[in-house]
């Protein structure tokens, strides 16, 4: 390899002829000061949106009231509001609160609370959202993935048959510190966190948790009185089975009704989009119709079972039954943590979702601070956990609602049942409740959405399938943190074993991709040119020093075949976003291991943040050399080739 070691010594750097190949250099002088470096770091973490651009230029009052307006979305839109735009949220408000009666009852009976709770909790959180909400399209109210996730962890060590106060005290207090969480995220900028639940966790976990609930209504379908308190699929069926001398004939056939007509209500909105109302308050007449038909039958005395009485009165203030005894403090705040980051995502995904569809923009960090403050208040006014659950803002999408108001409407709809009409509620029957409830989560367990990911991403089905299996076999907190860590631990794969290729030239040199996405690029005599793409942490950079080593000794078998050698490796670092120090001491360590062999090494368009690093630690000027550091992998190439014509210029001159 005699001409490698000439390439390698310091006869050979490319200067007039490459200078002149070359119309740009890297800026290797761009210094940026510690603290201007730090505090756009933070910035582009905390703040990516850059909500409060243009501020600086605005007067100090208009600074404030742009600030408050910020926080305070209501003043946003309440300025501009008009009569037009009410009509449309009356209408939309009106619908999704002859939703919100039935699936608040319901989902209270899920949590094992009181059916008033559910009603309650509709009420004053809605309001609040409002004022503080950023989304036009969501509608407020309780969900039952979160309402069985709260009763999964309290009741383990509260049984709600043993004691039903302290277990709904419970449910409040998780309430208050789900708010305090949600909202220190929202102020703090902490968003970052709820991404940690992706969209295959999310479907998974959703559907696991849709699959135990519906078996868990067999309870109130067969008109059963004593059931499991455990989620898991083994527990209910075998709970099922032993109880069944409580089967009632009688509410499983007044619930088959009522699931035929759910269904065909929501085929017909399938089919004709335009009636999608009937879909929207079919909840609310099986309420009524199942109410009337077992007040007439007498329905508790004859194998159906009903809610039972319903005071009338709105929210009576819960703060006094806060509890924060350090025997049940802990409890309060894991159910707090988990059910509250569960509902940030899902609350945070539907609002975005629906947004897109308008072309509208929301703020996730403001609507964690809406989430937190309306569930704080709710923790003072006898309601537990709130967020925007699917498919009640769907309906109020379609129903077309134009501003948060529409969550006003519900919450006056509300407020009126409350004061006048919640006794009529008590004739109820359990097996419409489990019947609206069964027909809600049939459409949480996405089949095509597992289809599509098996299709797509393995690793995001396995993600998916973990989160599904460890809810409906074990529990949903096993399930919801086996898929998260999955997921974290894919994340750290990505960063220890980043992705690394050879690029071959195409279109006569101009451009240099990958060689095996395009095998019809040519490699490039006696050059080696690497891509690196990702930042080089002190995680990966051992990894990245041996896969270097490994493509060029692969390529020097290459180069020995064709009768040449290897003498110069190209590494683009256009995609290396940032690097460390023990990422600096690897490329050095590179760099040796090469020049032992007579291979010169260049660099490639090194970005701002990575430059600066490289010439402080003196990388660049005591061992690559400042003219080996080029903008462009052509340039390099050119610079590679003038070298070696002129070391075997020399060296034909010296024969």
């Amino acid at each position: 390899m005699g001409t490698a070691a000439g390439a390698g010594g310091g006869d050979d750097r490319p200067l007039a002829g490459a200078a002149a190949a070359a119309e740009h250099k890297v800026n290797l002088s761009a210094r940026r000061p510690f603290v201007e470096a730090v505090r756009t770091g933070l910035a582009e973490t905390f703040f990516p949106d850059d909500p409060f651009r243009g501020f600086g230029s605005r007067p100090p009052a208009a600074r404030a009231w742009g600030g408050l307006r910020y926080f305070v979305p209501a003043l946003e839109w309440a300025p501009r509001y008009s009569l037009g735009k009410f009509k449309y949220d009356l209408l939309a408000g009106v619908t999704i609160a002859s939703l919100a009666i039935p699936q608040g009852i319901s989902y209270a009976k899920l949590a094992n609370l009181p059916p008033i709770i559910g009603l309650y909790s509709s009420f004053v959180p809605p309001l609040l959202y409002a004022v503080f909400g950023s989304s036009n399209n969501l509608a407020v109210g309780t969900v039952a993935a979160a309402s069985l996730l709260l009763a999964s962890i309290i009741e383990t060590e509260v049984p709600p048959e043993e004691n039903p106060q302290l277990y709904l005290q419970l449910f409040y207090t998780a309430a208050f510190f789900t708010g305090v969480i949600q909202t220190a995220l929202g102020v703090f900028r902490l968003g970052l966190i709820v991404d940690f639940l992706s969209r295959s966790t999310i479907t998974g976990f959703m559907g696991g948790t849709a699959a135990i609930i519906i078996l868990q209504q067999l309870k109130g379908m067969l008109g059963m009185k004593h059931f499991t308190p455990k989620t898991d699929l083994i527990s209910v069926i075998r709970s099922v089975f032993q109880y069944r001398h409580e089967w009632k004939w009688q509410s499983a056939v007044l619930g088959i009704c009522f699931l035929l007509f759910l269904l065909s209500s929501k085929h017909l909105r399938k089919k004709r989009p335009n009636l999608f109302w009937v879909s929207a308050i079919a909840p609310f007449m099986v309420v009524v119709i199942g109410g009337i038909f077992a007040f007439l039958v007498k329905g508790n005395e004859h194998g159906i079972p009903i809610v039972g009485d319903l005071k009338k009165g709105i929210n009576p203030l819960s703060i006094s039954q806060l509890t924060f005894t350090d025997k049940h403090v802990n409890l309060a705040v894991k159910a707090g943590f988990l059910s509250g980051i569960l509902a940030l995502a899902e609350g945070i995904a539907v609002g975005r979702s629906l947004a897109l569809i308008k072309n509208e923009q929301i703020d996730g960090n403001k609507e964690m601070i809406a989430f937190g403050i309306m569930n704080i208040a709710g923790s003072f006014t006898s309601c537990y956990l709130t967020t925007g659950p699917f498919s009640k803002s769907a309906v109020n999408f379609h129903a077309g609602c134009r501003t948060p108001m529409s969550n006003v409407v519900m919450s006056v709809c509300i407020m009126l049942v409350l004061l006048f009409l919640a006794p009529l509620f008590k004739y109820t029957p359990l097996v419409a409740l489990s019947s609206i409830i069964v027909v809600a989560m049939i459409g949480l367990i996405k089949v095509k959405e597992f289809c599509h990911l098996y299709r797509v991403d393995k690793f995001d089905f396995c993600i998916c399938m973990v989160a599904f299996v460890g809810v409906v076999f074990f529990t949903m907190v096993i399930g919801l943190g086996a898929s998260v860590g999955l997921s974290v631990i894919r994340a750290l794969l990505h960063v220890a074993r980043p992705n690394t290729c050879k690029l071959g030239s195409i279109a006569g040199g101009e451009i240099f991709r990958d060689v095996r996405q395009y095998p019809h690029a040519r490699n490039i005599p006696n050059v080696l040119v690497l891509q690196l793409g990702s930042p080089i942490y002190f995680v990966n950079a051992g990894y990245l020093r041996e896969r270097i080593l490994r493509w060029v000794e692969d390529e020097e078998n290459a180069c020995k075949i064709d009768g040449q050698d290897l003498q110069y490796l190209v590494l683009d670092l256009s995609g290396v976003s940032s690097i460390d120090n023990m990422g600096i001491g690897i490329l050095v360590e590179v760099h040796k291991s090469l020049d032992r062999k007579g291979i010169r090494v260049a660099l490639t368009n090194p970005r701002l943040e990575v430059t600066q690093k490289m010439v402080l630690s003196g990388y660049i000027k005591d061992t690559i050399g400042e003219e080996w550091v080029f903008l462009t992998v052509k340039d390099a190439i050119t610079a590679c080739r003038y070298a070696l014509q002129r070391s075997r210029s020399k060296e034909d001159g010296e024969v």
